[in-house]
């Protein structure tokens, strides 16, 4: 089922999630529905709190651009990175590379609102899945920064947070319209 995609400026965004401490049917029919959501607003990730849901669960799927990373590894192990999608993943501990690269991110709570982000180049998570097993990957590219936006939306942390002065400063008009449409709402 596809559900309505919680949209900035709404509490829940800025909730710092609760870990899932036992994996419930409830908790396997919201990873489905969020990613029939995901894919129905073409998007490659989505945090349990764009659905209203403050729970430390999120998926990525970004097969569609096999190219999109150079390198995965998976436990240790070097992986097929379509193999391995869509990742459904949960209480996730995020490890940052030293470089750093500058991309543009939107953001599914941010309708036609895109930016430049500076985020780490390497990353390495660990997290557990819904079969209740521990994986680590370490990737790069557009996977390493899905998993960065996605987990610092279990941490409250939106994309908008992440962007220069400059930018926030240029994009101002365009907030100010988000938050009066919530309004209306």
């Amino acid at each position: 089922m596809v559900l309505p995609i919680v949209r900035y400026p709404e509490a829940v965004l800025r909730a710092k999630c609760r870990p899932i401490t036992e994996v419930s049917e409830e908790t396997r029919q919201l990873a489905d529905n969020m990613l029939e959501t995901m894919r129905a607003a073409n998007g490659v990730g989505l945090a349990a709190p764009q659905v209203g849901v403050d729970q430390q669960l999120a998926v990525i799927d970004v097969s569609h651009n096999p190219e999109c990373i150079s390198y995965l590894r998976v436990n240790g192990e070097p992986a097929d990175m379509v193999q391995h999608m869509p990742v459904v993943f949960l209480n996730p501990r995020l490890e940052l590379g030293k470089a750093k690269e500058t991309d543009e991110e939107g953001c599914l709570s941010f309708p036609s609102l895109r930016g430049d982000i500076r985020r780490s180049a390497d990353i390495k998570v660990t997290f557990q899945t819904l079969e209740g097993q521990t994986i680590t990957m370490e990737t790069d590219g557009l996977l390493a920064r899905a998993f960065q936006h996605e987990i610092d939306h279990l941490n409250g942390i939106l994309f908008i947070d992440r962007m220069s002065a400059a930018a926030k400063v240029s994009l101002k008009r365009k907030l100010k319209r988000l938050m009066e449409e919530w309004e209306e709402e």
